[in-house]
């Protein structure tokens, strides 16, 4: 499949979900994250240690509504340790406990599971009960199914209430919305996703720079847009490691670095970006290292790249029948290595 990530008049970002990371523990710390779930699994409160009296008129004291507002972005790791910081704590945050046990029936309604039959109707409905009960991450998942049915009004409601929130997938949904508005919403979109970008999310940031780099008119904007490309693959989002690569070849916002360039180019290369792949494919070839040309020319190809497969062939024809083989072996048993 292509990846055009490079800015063109003609082109638009794709919307797309957002998949929320799962927690693992290490194996150092299975056994006390095994107690800490079943401590935290039942009905009322575990004995909790008085608080000192300045934590008790600070933390404490907040009123219900507040904790439930910082705390509805919170994952069940999270939110489980903040329940167990105090007993206000512990029944303000019952509603967001309830949630997140009907977010996780949610997921499995909408992937299924040997156990669990799929059913989108009865995924929604969990999702919904969830949200309705301050969950920021049942709103992005209810959201996003809204916005498959083709009901974009009421997603977009739904990021938005999320992203108030303070959810980063759910900003970065939302900006992402407003770019497709006819006519687009850039400025708000901007603001949603830089406010992401912040946050940390990936996605958020690549399409924060894409933003920039598609509209600006200035060298300050293209240098705002190399920093968030940058940002977003270090943080392992492919397509930004391709355009990063460009930004450092033609000094786009960064200064000129063969070396850099290269280096961003194969990464993107390794985790499937076909163009970059064909790209690399094509140094590799002005370099004279054929074997390594084939391979990633014949990625390429395969990937739908026009172009790759004349320069394969020219290279193929300069190995040897083995070495042939070798490269043809190497390519069949490729994996690409993991991205964002």
């Amino acid at each position: 499949m292509k990846h055009r990530t490079w800015p063109r008049a003609s082109s638009s970002s794709p919307f797309s979900s957002f998949p929320f990371p799962t927690d693992t523990p290490s194996s150092s710390s299975a056994a006390k994250h095994t107690r800490f779930v079943r401590r935290c699994s039942h009905s009322h409160p575990p004995p909790l240690p008085a608080a000192p009296s300045d934590v008790g008129a600070g933390f404490s004291a907040l009123p219900y509504d507040v904790m439930a507002k910082i705390a509805a972005s919170f994952d069940d790791p999270t939110l489980k340790a903040a329940s167990v910081v105090c007993r206000s704590w512990w029944e303000a945050l019952r509603p967001l406990r309830e949630a997140m046990m009907l977010l996780r029936w949610g997921k499995k309604f909408k992937h299924g599971s040997p156990r669990v039959k799929q059913n989108a109707e009865k995924a929604l409905e969990s999702f919904e009960k969830a949200a309705a009960r301050g969950s920021a991450l049942a709103m992005v998942d209810a959201g996003l199914m809204y916005w498959e049915r083709g009901e974009k009004q009421r997603a977009l409601d739904l990021f938005l209430k999320s992203a108030e929130l303070g959810n980063h997938a759910a900003q970065c949904n939302l900006g992402i919305s407003y770019l497709q508005a006819e006519p687009p919403k850039t400025e708000e979109a901007i603001k949603w996703l830089r406010k992401a970008s912040v946050g940390g999310n990936a996605r958020a940031q690549y399409q924060l720079a894409l933003t920039l780099h598609r509209s600006c008119g200035t060298k300050s904007n293209m240098k705002e847009a190399a920093r968030w490309y940058l940002k977003a693959a270090e943080g392992g989002y492919v397509r930004a490691m391709y355009n990063i690569s460009l930004c450092y070849s033609f000094g786009d916002g960064l200064t000129h670095s063969n070396q850099l360039a290269r280096k961003w180019m194969k990464r993107a290369a390794d985790r499937g970006h076909s163009k970059a792949q064909y790209e690399h494919g094509l140094a590799l070839f002005s370099e004279g290292d054929m074997m390594k040309a084939v391979v990633y020319l014949e990625l390429a190809t395969r990937a739908g790249e026009r172009g790759a497969s004349h320069v394969k062939n020219e290279a193929s024809h300069r190995l040897s029948a083995a070495s042939r083989d070798h490269a043809m072996h190497l390519a069949d048993s490729w994996r690409a290595l993991p991205s964002k």
